[in-house]
């Protein structure tokens, strides 16, 4: 290879980069003065780096045959501005493609048309209305990924807002711990922001977000309106009361409007997978279920099968990351097997997703077994569903179908899709989507078909429970393109 050839190809990298830098504060100013939220095919923009960002402009060519030109981004966002929008989504892959592979040569023209809704929408239209006030009851592995999330999206138009946490505790540098930990983390890396510990009134200050520490042993012992705090969100994330009984305890306390149980629900409760069955939410709805993780990630993919296929019975075996609940060294355990050590064993275990399932998806009541595996890894789980279909599929016709759910259906938020001969669990750390499907992996014989779904069952799940909250908070942003059906 000649000195020249080596040249090109650093000049062009060159080229790229400078453009992607340009990119950041045009996506900024999206963000914070218009209500506006980039993402690339579903890969968020906002906060992200340079590099991220030109590698996610090369990832569109698993999609569209070939990458996206970062200039022509630069473009479709420079002329978005012009036009003066109100708040919404809008994926500028999808509308960069559809620009080029329809042969556009007017971008504002272009976009005048495919975004007519918020044209020139700027000061008549907002983004649904006051803040709503959030809690969070518990400050463990989910509840810190929870505030991460909240305060990340407390721009651009979110209406979610973080006002408290209440925990256990309370003596002589409880709050720096705690401070710590949010902005530490072994398996989610460090916390992008910055922390201060404002001792005087109980409180960390992250990203600007000023949040109170409450030091209670029970809902009881609260009253949110002590603090400012009116008809909120309680998230509880203790899995201490699972049941509507011990779950109204919260609606007791004064500030208090509805509750979010971030574990599956006993009795009556309602179960919600959002992308699935979160229209079943009712106004006068006042405790709901999260599910689990593994439901999240497993309704997704079982909606989109019976959907095109039907879905006649099957199997599902969760290999799941071992949690906080089992030891680290061999000793006693109310649970079976769950006392012995969780990073030296493989741990058979129940699971009541495959049970789960029937809340979110009634239509699947009875069709399911499941049970689970805990295994020596720290995060990011996997659910293999051993199905019988309707109709017969072969694995291209399937990985095609699923691979169009993760961009174009209503569930791309909840389905993702990777076809890489090389991916392991550690590639899906902080992976936002409920449940990633391993293309690769796929096996498809008739009518009987396995699908293997990653998921993190961490981050992933907790981006759906701040799904839920958004739904609770009444937040409707149109969104941008409209996907093909």
């Amino acid at each position: 290879m000649s000195d020249h050839t080596q040249d090109t190809h650093l000049e062009a990298w060159q080229s790229r980069e400078a453009i992607a830098e340009n990119l950041i504060p045009l996506i900024g100013q999206l963000y914070r003065q218009y209500n506006i939220v980039t993402s690339l095919f579903g890969r968020a923009m906002v906060n992200r780096s340079v590099m991220r960002i030109i590698k996610d402009h090369r990832f569109v060519r698993h999609i569209d045959g070939e990458e996206l030109d970062v200039a022509l981004t630069q473009m479709l966002l420079q002329a978005l501005i012009r036009l003066n929008p109100g708040p919404a989504h809008i994926d500028v892959g999808k509308l960069g493609t559809q620009f080029r592979k329809e042969g556009h040569n007017d971008m504002e023209a272009f976009l005048r048309e495919q975004l007519a809704e918020i044209v020139d929408q700027h000061d008549q239209m907002t983004p649904g209305g006051e803040s709503q006030d959030v809690v969070l009851y518990g400050f463990g592995r989910i509840g810190r990924l929870l505030a991460r999330i909240m305060v990340e999206k407390a721009g651009g138009g979110s209406k979610l807002r973080l006002r408290a946490v209440v925990v256990r505790g309370g003596k002589a540098g409880d709050l720096q711990k705690r401070a710590s930990l949010l902005r530490r983390d072994s398996v989610h890396g460090p916390f992008h922001g910055t922390i201060q510990v404002d001792e005087a009134n109980s409180a960390l200050i992250v990203n600007g977000n000023f949040i109170r520490f409450i030091y209670a042993n029970s809902p009881a012992d609260v009253d949110y309106t002590q603090f400012g705090i009116q008809d909120a969100l309680v998230v509880d994330n203790t899995g201490v009361w699972r049941d509507a009984e011990g779950l109204g305890k919260h609606l007791a306390c004064g500030g208090v409007k509805k509750v979010l149980l971030t574990a599956p629900g006993k009795g009556e409760l309602k179960n919600i997978v959002y992308g699935v069955n979160d229209g079943d939410i009712a106004d006068n709805d006042t405790i709901l279920s999260a599910a689990s993780c593994t439901t999240n990630a497993i309704v997704p993919v079982l909606k989109a099968l019976n959907d095109q296929y039907g879905v006649v019975d099957g199997h599902v075996e969760t290999v799941h990351s071992y949690t906080n609940d089992q030891n680290l060294i061999d000793n006693f355990h109310s649970g079976e097997r769950r006392g012995r050590s969780a990073p030296l064993n493989m741990v058979l275990t129940e699971t009541g997703a495959a049970k789960a399932v029937a809340k979110a998806l009634p239509e699947l009541a009875g069709k399911l077994t499941g049970n689970a595996i805990r295994v020596p890894t720290p995060n990011v789980s996997m659910a293999i569903l051993n199905l019988s279909l309707n109709k017969p599929v072969n694995k291209d016709e399937l990985n095609e179908y699923l691979r169009w759910a993760s961009i174009y259906s209503p569930m791309q938020k909840q389905i993702d899709f990777v076809d890489s001969a090389e991916v392991v669990s550690t590639d899906f750390v902080g992976n936002r989507h409920a449940g990633i499907v391993d293309g690769k992996a796929t096996i498809a014989n008739g009518n009987r078909i396995v699908l293997y779904v990653w998921y993190d069952n961490e981050f992933g799940y907790s981006c759906q429970v701040v799904r839920v909250l958004q739904k609770l908070a009444k937040l409707k942003i149109k969104v941008f393109p409209q996907d093909r059906t």
